[in-house]
């Protein structure tokens, strides 16, 4: 059997709301910043310098790319609670991960700004009532498809979950 090293656990599958998931997800939205820091803890230079694998990023661009991924998700879901279906703004993330700052600065910068964004995320994810996680939505143009704010949580839940398994599947391959 081979392993597709670009989805380590898997690829994102919609869940039907229950209090039981909104609380696992939620737990994801608050531990990922421990996780991430955990993943690449104590990987040296050379070490945040190799690719996940054959093609894709760099781990310093992972984590970089997590943090710029999540800063996002945090103005989708505040945009989503604000405004009725706005419409969200596309980005092209592998060009964000080749800019200067997610190729030159230290991984610490984005692990501390996610330690912070994710305490304001999960804050105002966890006072978010269940209506507006399934009657409010966004509307992502270039998917040309609206997304409910439950579905939006999920697929960051494991959008997280699944860049550290690039590290830490990388850290078990490499045995580092």
């Amino acid at each position: 059997m081979n392993e597709d090293l670009r989805y380590p656990i898997g690829k994102f599958i919609a869940q039907p709301f229950s209090d039981k998931q909104l609380q696992e997800w939620l737990i994801d939205i608050k531990n990922l910043p421990q996780h991430l820091e955990n993943a690449v803890l104590n990987l040296d230079a050379a070490q945040l310098d190799a690719v996940y694998r054959e093609g894709g990023w760099m781990v310093k661009q992972v984590v970089h790319h997590v943090a710029d991924s999540h800063i996002n998700a945090y103005t989708r879901f505040k945009l989503g609670l604000t405004e009725e279906n706005p419409t969200i703004r596309p980005y092209d993330e592998v060009q964000w991960a080749v800019l200067k700052d997610s190729l030159e600065l230290p991984i610490n910068i984005s692990l501390t700004l996610l330690h912070a964004l994710h305490s304001r995320w999960h804050y105002l994810l966890s006072h978010m009532q269940t209506e507006d996680f399934l009657n409010r939505t966004v509307f992502h143009p270039a998917n040309n498809k609206q997304s409910s704010l439950w579905d939006l949580l999920g697929m960051y839940s494991w959008h997280g979950r699944h860049h550290v398994a690039h590290i830490t599947s990388l850290r078990e391959r490499m045995k580092w």
